[in-house]
């Protein structure tokens, strides 16, 4: 018998998340991908891209309105904003024009899967309990991830379709022009470090260094959307997503550096968000030497994420076990990811 074949709509295509979302759905036979993003794509088999304004409610009802055959939703879309507060209208309004476009034309409609954080338990504000579980107390808002996930249930309430929210760590992956991808900037660091003839100096808040953190691989956190998406054990909820390891950065770091052919001196505290400011003329050089894709330095370099990983000078873990006692048994070796991951930017050309 063949297999039923799903579409999926993957909202936020272009992304770390999305794109690697992308990826893994086109590994598999039964699915068709359809991805929002706002510059689009490239068309491939079984891969259509839509180029859409999701804050523009009209214009994603008619870019969407033959949309018919959409059986997921995959939302992963973000906006920035400069405060928690400002990060709310907007990040919703997206979720809301996604669903109240495609529900009321996908009469297959299964599933929506909401990509969230640990922003959920207050991860972003300070020291938060560690391991953080999925049944743990909210806390004062605003925070746009928690809107989303309450709109969704209530949205859902009555319906036939089921959703799950998806909370990964950050996210390891190589999706260029993203505004929240870590291992590349450790990378550009690191290379610009070389560049200088300097060593590999953590440059976080002092006591960042000895805490515990976790990460999540971005093509873990694809096989654990999907997964989530359509076991029907996991309908209608959340789910804490990581690679299953912790690592503190005073035993990976001198290992990152020696990736880079670099030594390591005691950690210094900087804000990557100043001090790289001025270095484009040396990444440019840098381009130039080692033959690299002309990506701008901009376009590669979110500092202020930098900067705001580093500083957590507290535990940043959360517990994972309620998917693994759904059955979702996948881990990854966080060192070996980074190492993948660099491997990856050398042979995309993206750094020396």
């Amino acid at each position: 018998m063949q297999n039923t074949i799903n579409t999926a709509l993957v909202v936020g295509a272009n992304g770390v998340i999305g794109s690697n979302l992308i990826k893994h759905l086109q590994s598999l036979d039964n699915w068709q991908v359809i991805g929002l993003s706002r510059k689009g794509g490239d068309n491939k088999p079984r891969l259509q891209h839509v180029a859409i304004d999701l804050l523009d409610a009209a214009a994603s009802r008619n870019a969407l309105v033959h949309l018919n055959n959409v059986t997921h939703i995959f939302y992963s879309a973000y906006q920035d904003r400069p405060t928690w507060a400002e990060l709310v209208a907007p990040n919703l309004a997206m979720l809301v024009n996604v669903v109240e476009a495609i529900e009321p034309i996908a009469p297959n409609l299964q599933h929506i899967s909401l990509m969230q954080g640990y922003k959920v338990y207050g991860a972003h504000l300070g020291p938060f309990k560690t391991p953080a579980k999925e049944s743990d107390a909210g806390h004062m808002p605003p925070e746009f991830n928690v809107d989303q996930q309450q709109w969704l249930e209530r949205q859902q309430q009555g319906k036939r379709w089921t959703w799950s929210a998806i909370r990964p760590s950050v996210v390891g992956g190589t999706a260029l022009g993203n505004p929240m991808n870590l291992a590349l900037n450790i990378a550009v660091y690191a290379s610009i470090s070389k560049a200088h003839g300097l060593p590999l100096r953590f440059p976080g808040k002092p006591g960042a260094y000895d805490k515990l953190m976790e990460m999540t691989d971005a093509g873990l956190l694809a096989e654990a959307t999907v997964w989530a998406a359509t076991t029907a054990a996991a309908a209608n909820e959340a789910f804490n997503i990581a690679n299953g390891d912790l690592f503190r950065w005073n035993d990976l770091w001198p290992n990152i550096a020696a990736y880079f052919d670099l030594t390591v001196a005691p950690p210094l505290p900087m804000q990557l968000q100043t001090v790289m400011a001025d270095k484009e003329p040396v990444w440019q050089r840098l381009q130039e030497q080692h033959g690299l894709a002309t990506h701008p330095y901009a376009q590669l370099s979110n500092w202020a994420f930098a900067d705001f990983v580093f500083s957590w000078d507290y535990d940043f873990f959360a517990d994972g076990s309620k998917a693994r006692r759904l059955g979702f048994h996948k881990y990854v070796d966080t060192e070996q990811m980074f190492y993948r991951l660099f491997d990856e930017l050398r042979a995309m050309t993206v750094i020396p």
